[in-house]
């Protein structure tokens, strides 16, 4: 990354600081004192990271964790407050330091901290780093996010999902962090709570307590150490800023509201199901860079929310697994067309968060609206023959929901709607349709859907799977199956999506190559190869 080295010695004190007096790590003067730990024990091993960038600020995060596989969850860490120092730096050697603090990580939160920083300058470079007694972190790069009235000329950023630790290497968090870039949109997937074992596609042995499958906080927490220890995603959370979401396999495959899926016998209880997800919900913002109105309350939690990059976009994170109705005709699919996942009343996101998201595209002033989605909007069919046979999980199984979405969108005069969606562990650029039953239905958006990370192992260009697609959605324009993510380019006068792939995940050290770029143009909804 280029960054200078750190040097204990050069630690500026943090004597006569100001900081925002908030407890649950984010952010505490006052905090209990720091027991001495022994050299040996380094407790950053899971890294550290910002996110969530405003105008003024961003939420700075780490997590202390000297033993992070520890079969208990507690990576190490005694039960009690541990305070952590941190410093916000102007430059990497940090001479002109602008804000010193301190935050206390407590065993409530697996000493996870989530400080957030206020008061910057909009539109600039930051550096940041943590310490613990004598123990000082990695130092990251950050930046805030230009103001509302700014119209700043462009933005790069990248957007990835679906990291399956046991399919494959993070090489592709090795490039994302070579990348000119000044955002990470994670879009979902970022464990999956299954075991892994020594099947696995890395061919490595694991330790015995990660053979079950996440079902409570202690797994939960297990699983996010082991991906978190990862060199490449450690590299590229320290590179820049990242919004994140969760889709479903930080809970559980496919699961929908307060119920794991539609078919599955038996169901748990709901209250046992409540708890799971309280326990999944708690690991996720332990281990990520979300801010207190993040922080979940049990078995909910707010994940919906705008971050806006001045007028030239607004980024709309949205939840389409927390409030959905549970997936129709009797299965995730793909399935025969059927009547029921036209009903008028099913919803994906729940009639609060869709009332604000609509809300959203009358009030907002940005010329590029970027929705962050979990799951693709746009009609899939899976046989080009007569009729029509469509999976039941993404959009397609709520088409009332996306009919709302996708009319309010034009209705209400959103000329640049650019829907960002993970999940599907492959590559598409697709014209999103006012009505995908009408032949001639105007295009009224555009949806880039990235591959994974990891999930699926190596993958492919096409597929016999891809071939259908393309013959059966005039509407997709490109198709492809290998792993990567996608590199965005924006300007006043049009959208760029790079598709980056790797051609092999299940050894590290891939080359990654740009497979096809595709553009969106300033008012001119629908995708177009570059």
């Amino acid at each position: 990354m280029g960054l200078a080295g750190v040097s204990r010695r050069r630690f500026l004190g943090f004597g006569g600081v100001t900081a925002t007096a908030m407890v649950l790590g984010t952010g505490a003067w006052g905090a209990p004192g720091t027991r001495a730990f022994a050299e040996s024990e380094e407790l950053f091993t899971l890294g550290i990271a910002s996110g969530d960038p405003s105008p003024d600020g961003f939420v700075l995060w780490t997590r202390l964790a000297p033993d992070p596989f520890a079969p208990d969850g507690k990576a190490g860490m005694p039960d009690r407050p541990v305070k952590v120092e941190y410093e916000v730096t102007r430059d990497e050697r940090f001479r002109h330091v602008v804000r010193r603090g301190a935050a206390v990580a407590t065993p409530k939160l697996g000493h996870s901290v989530h400080p957030e920083i206020h008061g910057l300058q909009p539109g600039r470079e930051y550096f940041y780093r943590f310490r613990v007694g004598g123990q000082i972190s990695p130092t990251g790069r950050t930046k805030t996010m230009h103001p509302a009235a700014a119209d700043p000329r462009s933005l790069r950023f990248a957007f990835a999902s679906c990291q399956a630790w046991g399919d494959g290497y993070y090489t592709a968090y090795d490039h994302i962090a070579d990348e000119d870039i000044e955002l990470v949109v994670h879009l979902g997937d970022y464990i999956y709570e299954t075991e892994i074992t020594n099947s696995n596609l890395r061919g490595v042995q694991v330790p015995p307590q990660f053979g079950t499958e996440a079902m409570d906080l202690a797994r939960y927490r297990l699983q996010y150490s082991l991906y978190k220890a990862e060199a490449p995603l450690r590299k590229a959370h320290a590179r820049c800023p990242w919004i994140v979401t969760l889709d479903d396999h930080e809970v559980v495959n496919d699961w929908a509201g307060d119920t794991v899926i539609v078919g599955r016998d038996p169901n748990p209880p709901p209250e046992r199901f409540a708890a799971r997800k309280a326990a999944a919900f708690q690991a996720f913002y332990e281990n990520l860079p979300l801010r207190r109105a993040q922080l979940p309350n049990g078995p909910d939690m707010r994940l919906h929310r705008r971050v806006p990059y001045g007028r030239l976009a607004t980024f709309t994170m949205i939840d389409t697994r927390g409030h959905r109705d549970i997936q129709a005709c009797g299965g995730r699919g793909p399935v025969a067309d059927c009547d029921e996942r036209l009903d008028p009343d099913r919803t994906i996101l729940g009639g609060r968060q869709r009332e604000w998201l609509l809300e959203g595209f009358r009030s907002s002033g940005s010329r590029w609206h970027v929705l962050g989605n979990q799951a693709p909007m746009t009609e899939t069919d899976w046989d080009p023959g007569a009729g029509k046979s469509l999976a039941m999980d993404p959009w397609d199984g709520y088409a009332a929901d996306r009919a709302a979405v996708l009319g309010a969108a034009q209705d209400r005069g959103v000329h640049n709607l650019v829907v960002i969606t993970g999940d599907r562990h492959q590559n598409y650029a697709c014209d999103l349709k006012r009505d995908f039953n009408e032949t001639d239905s105007p295009t009224v958006a555009s949806e880039f859907v990235g591959t994974s990370v990891t999930r699926g192992g190596d993958g492919s260009d096409m597929t016999n799977e891809g071939r259908a697609f393309l013959a059966a959605n005039p509407h997709m324009k490109f198709f492809n199956s290998q792993r990567g993510y996608v590199r965005v380019d924006i300007d006043r006068e049009r959208w760029r999506s790079d598709f980056r792939v790797l051609p092999y995940v299940q050894r590290p050290g891939a080359p990654v190559t740009t497979r096809a770029s595709f553009v969106v143009e300033d008012r001119r909804p629908g995708v177009q190869p570059a």
